[in-house]
């Protein structure tokens, strides 16, 4: 599972740079760091992306991080 993770964040910046993930990408991120976004709302919209169960686990788990950082912090 952490193979299949890291081919795809690293497939993710090829798609952009190809000039056909640009948009994907700058979504996922404004997402995964937008406070107002949820946990169910952010795994729903990533749901094409996340091979299985273990891979949304730790989705769940990196954007309830982002969710108990300061306003400051997200800004930067």
């Amino acid at each position: 599972m952490k193979l299949v993770t890291v081919l795809m964040l690293t497939a993710l910046p090829l798609y952009c740079y190809a000039g056909i993930g640009c948009d994907l990408l700058d979504d996922m991120i404004s997402t995964t760091i937008d406070p107002d976004v949820d946990v169910t709302e952010y795994i729903n919209n990533l749901k094409d992306f996340l091979p299985g169960e273990e891979t949304e686990k730790a989705y769940t788990f990196m954007k309830e991080c982002f969710l108990h950082q300061s306003e400051e912090t997200l800004e930067k």
